[in-house]
């Protein structure tokens, strides 16, 4: 039998951060999500024969995906890795994993924090003022997937609208979109010091002459995954430009 989980005023958080109850409730998220990945692949594999992809062609953009997720989730799980001392490893589990964007939950547990006085991980930092921040970033959570559950449909009738309308605008939006939201990374990143410009001139540059090779000499598999190379040469060649090793 688990019993009731109680705060106290203590700076040590581990009793409450490691609760029966956070991990059961983590092992039940990733259980739900294993669930859906499993629902998208088998609708996937449906759609695509419904439009005549072959599985040879739909294999190739699951791999293309699952390199295309490389850097995204590189970056998430260093993140994670360092935010275990505050919040615990299931709660990391069930933010971090489940929403993916580590200065949102952050960025939501200092707010609360705050209105309790506290520092993030500082002065203050008891299991009343986790157990506030932890609720605060899962209604935080709560709220991105509330929208995405009323706008997808809205956004999907417009989209079969506009497809029916214009084609080719359909052709042209979604890697225009995919291009903005790179972009908009870019631009944020680039400003904080000379490694971040290194770091996408570098990839900029891997990923233009993977992509080059890839079609002068008809590579696929370096098509698949030029983008998660393209992170990963960048990441080496600032770790040797940083260390002075690259001069």
């Amino acid at each position: 039998m688990i019993s009731p989980m109680h705060t106290v005023a203590t700076a040590d958080i581990s009793a409450v951060a490691h609760s029966p109850w956070l991990w059961g409730s983590a092992l039940v998220i990733f259980g739900i999500i294993a669930v859906q990945s499993w629902i998208y692949l088998r609708a996937a594999k449906t759609a695509g024969d419904g439009v005549g992809l072959s599985r040879q062609d739909l294999n190739r953009a699951f791999r293309s995906g699952a390199a295309a997720s490389v850097g995204p989730s590189l970056a998430v799980v260093l993140v994670a890795i360092a935010l275990l001392t505050l919040f615990g490893t299931p709660a990391v589990l069930m933010r971090i994993g489940l929403v993916g964007s580590a200065a949102t939950e952050t960025a939501s547990a200092t707010i609360a924090a705050s209105t309790m006085g506290a520092d993030l991980g500082g002065a203050g930092w008891t299991q009343d003022v986790f157990v506030v921040a932890f609720f605060v970033m899962c209604v935080s959570g709560s709220a991105w997937m509330l929208f995405t559950l009323i706008l997808t449909p809205v956004l999907s009738r417009g989209s079969k609208k506009l497809s029916s309308i214009s084609p080719r605008a359909m052709r042209i939006i979604p890697g225009a979109a995919l291009l903005g939201a790179f972009l908009a990374i870019a631009v944020t990143e680039v400003p904080k010091s000379s490694m971040h410009v290194v770091a996408m001139a570098v990839s900029g540059a891997a990923m233009a002459l993977m992509l080059l090779i890839a079609r002068r000499w008809s590579v696929g598999w370096l098509k698949e995954w030029a983008l998660g190379l393209a992170i990963l040469v960048a990441l080496g060649v600032v770790y040797l430009t940083h260390h002075g090793i690259l001069g």
